[in-house]
């Protein structure tokens, strides 16, 4: 059965591509129903897909054939081909219409066809893309659609390895259905809305405002037809309305521009006010509907002034950033919205104000979201790790179709071009420069971005964007955890000019392993990760980065701990440990609550170290992150005196606290506005572990634990 709904990416609606408004244009999930075969194939078996009678698996989308083997086994999974087959009745009364399939992510490469004909091609995991079917239907009967996806990693398709991260196998996210008339507002221009909305001189005062439409006949002979279009408040209320008469010849997509002035516009003003108004475009004729898109605006203006930071419609704007990947344990990427809802809810309680969204495009659902939360968005292309020469052409197929596809959400300010690509130092650089001209002539009004693992300006492949991210793990790949505050000294010194952003940086943690005895630096190549080096990672990194608007957002590596199927290191094959909640996104480490504590404007009241029960020092520290002032803290009863502040204005210590054999219960206590928040956790002693340690005088000088 269809649902009859007009296409609104847009917050205010949450609903990616599917609405619940009737029009002209039908938009159904094609997601019901699938069978599937999973490789690997002889050449006559492929050939023969939509005739095969054998077992095939039932199946619903989104779907995934790599959920537990890129998860579970290290180098030991399946990348080749899968194939998907649905039967599907398409009716007489589609005569007059033209039939469209929208996939929002297929892994990684993509053949789609109707009755064995081929109808599209994709090449890329991560960008949607579109295939009409009308020519090749047959109505009034059965058609079956079939799909090859292949996530075998090439040459010419980014990424180009599975190495810092899996790419999932499989039609991993929502399928479309889309039935229009003749003429439509396109589908077809990289799977984007066909409306793209551009602002210009935002003020309080008034915003001018274009809107873009593409308009595609798919007639043999001329259509006039009324352009009308119209920007609504929030609330629904119409603000301005333009229509215009135009007459569309058969050849080729055509492009119409609507300028408006707003006039006192409610701006865009992040978490505080993230207001949006909402744009459509309709398409009439003789008064009738005939197609429309409804599209997000949210009006603001993003500056960065290098060394003093980001700025969000004139006001300085703190970038409280973190990183996310996409996929979940035993789900893979195969996602549907309630776990995009929860991952959004986490980053919005621990504070953050900006998501890095890495390292691709993600759910169109998931940038709508940040549009209403007031999350602000750095969007990039999957150009990463390595180059072999071969994928210039798609990763400027990739970057055009992140562009348009997500013009028009407000929140996001940046499109990322590459990271950590290296060697051939020229064939890179010039490639990111190719992408940074693409991207600008794309979309002039955002700012480009490309990220280095290297701490100099100077690097082969830096400045060829607007802004220069560089990933810097201090005390975990390289030097020690304070080399950081040196490192940003020199770079507010020497380049005062550049536009930096600390794009990742961070440590591993393995919760299940713990100790008291820490130093500055990690061997990360042996199997042991302490959650506690990560706490004490970022206590000390963040209070440097906090202290410096020379970095002018940072993104700390990751929010959620994920899948690498290369990988086999911190004692869990395949897997990234760097996030502050674990892969299952059952535990909340430490870290996490340290960033909430800084960040967030909720009441935080937490002892650190609560897995790390075994304790091997009889004399030792405890530390709370409260956001509530001094907090009270008791030890078996006792309240304990002598609290210092750490790193920053949530963090307390307390030295040289003596622990009893056996079990001890520590309490922490702190008021506000006359409410007592408490937090309560409990250590073992025995001490067969205990013995003095030469270096705690120095780790009470670097902030304790």
């Amino acid at each position: 059965m269809r649902i009859r709904a007009f296409i609104a990416i847009a917050s205010f609606l949450c609903a990616g591509w599917s609405g619940s408004k009737a029009a002209a244009r039908e938009v159904s999930s094609f997601n019901e129903g699938w069978d599937f075969k999973r490789g690997p194939f002889t050449t006559e078996a492929m050939q023969a897909a939509d005739r095969w009678n054998g077992h095939w698996d039932k199946v619903n989308l989104p779907h995934t054939w790599n959920a537990r083997d890129m998860q579970e086994r290290v180098n030991d999974f399946y990348e080749g081909v899968g194939y998907y087959r649905k039967k599907y009745f398409f009716g007489d009364e589609l005569k007059d219409k033209r039939v469209f399939l929208r996939f929002e992510g297929v892994g990684s490469c993509a053949e789609v066809y109707v009755d064995g004909q081929l109808v599209g091609t994709h090449k890329g995991a991560y960008g949607a893309f579109v295939c009409e079917l009308t020519k090749a239907l047959r109505l009034g009967r059965e058609n079956t659609i079939v799909v090859k996806a292949d996530n075998t990693h090439r040459p010419d398709v980014i990424p180009v390895n599975h190495s810092l991260f899996g790419v999932y196998g499989g039609i991993y996210r929502p399928v479309w259905l889309i039935v229009t008339e003749q003429t439509n507002i396109t589908l077809t221009d990289c799977a984007s809305p066909g409306v793209y909305i551009t602002q210009k001189n935002v003020s309080k005062r008034s915003a001018d405002i274009a809107v873009k439409v593409k308009i595609d006949n798919g007639l043999l002979s001329l259509d006039s037809i009324m352009l009308e279009t119209s920007i609504y408040t929030q609330e629904g209320k119409e603000v301005a309305r333009q229509q215009r008469p135009i007459t569309l010849t058969p050849q080729g997509t055509q492009s119409y521009v609507t300028p408006f002035i707003l006039s006192k516009p409610h701006l865009w003003q992040g978490r505080k006010d993230p207001y949006l108004y909402k744009v459509s475009v309709r398409l009439l004729s003789g008064g009738r509907l005939v197609d429309e898109v409804t599209q997000p605006l949210g009006v603001r203006r993003y500056e960065i002034k290098a060394g003093e930071g980001f700025f969000l419609n004139g006001v300085k704007y703190p970038m409280y950033g973190v990183t996310r990947h996409q996929d979940w344990w035993k789900l893979g990427s195969a996602l549907t919205n309630k776990e995009h809802d929860y991952d959004l809810e986490q980053i919005m309680d621990i504070g953050a104000t900006t998501v890095r969204f890495a390292h691709y495009q993600q759910s169109d659902y998931i940038y709508s979201r940040c549009d209403s939360l007031g999350l602000i968005v750095w969007a990039e292309i999957p150009f990463v790790n390595r180059v072999t020469g071969q994928e210039a052409e798609n990763a400027q197929t990739q970057l055009r179709e992140l562009i348009r596809q997500s013009f028009n959400h407000p929140s996001i300010y940046a499109w990322g071009l590459h990271n950590e690509v290296y060697q051939p130092y020229a064939y890179t650089a010039q490639l990111t420069a190719t992408l940074h001209d693409l991207a600008k002539t794309e979309d002039p009004d955002r700012f480009t971005a490309s990220v280095n693992g290297y701490g100099t300006v100077g690097q082969a492949v830096n400045q060829n964007a607007d802004i220069q991210g560089m990933n810097r793990y201090f005390g975990w790949y390289e030097k020690k955890i304070q080399d950081i505050k040196p490192w940003v000294e020199k770079m507010e010194q020497e380049y005062p000019w550049q536009k930096l952003m600390l794009t990742e940086y961070g440590a591993d943690a393995n919760i299940d392993q713990q100790t008291e005895e820490l130093g500055d630096a990690l061997n990360w190549g042996k199997p042991f990760y302490p959650e506690t080096f990560q706490t004490k990672t970022h206590e000390y990194q963040w209070s440097v980065i906090a202290n410096h608007p020379y970095i002018i957002a940072s993104y700390l590596w990751n929010m959620f701990d994920f899948a690498v199927p290369m990988w086999n290191r911190g004692g869990v094959p395949a897997r990234n440990l760097k996030g502050l909640i674990t892969f299952d996104r059952k535990t909340k480490k430490d870290s996490y609550y340290w960033y909430k504590a800084n960040w967030s404007e909720e009441p935080v009241l937490y002892l650190t170290q609560r897995r790390n029960k075994v304790r091997e020092r009889k004399l030792t520290s405890i530390t709370v992150y409260s956001n509530l002032g001094t907090p009270t803290v008791y030890l078996n009863g006792r309240m304990l005196t002598g609290v210092r502040q750490g790193y920053t204005a949530v963090h307390y210590v307390f030295d040289h606290v003596e622990l009893q054999t056996g079990q001890n219960t520590i309490r922490a206590v702190a008021t506000q506005h006359g409410k007592e928040y408490t937090d309560e956790m409990t250590w073992e002693y025995s001490g067969e572990k205990a013995r003095e340690s030469d270096t705690y005088e120095n780790k009470r000088e670097h902030g304790g634990w």
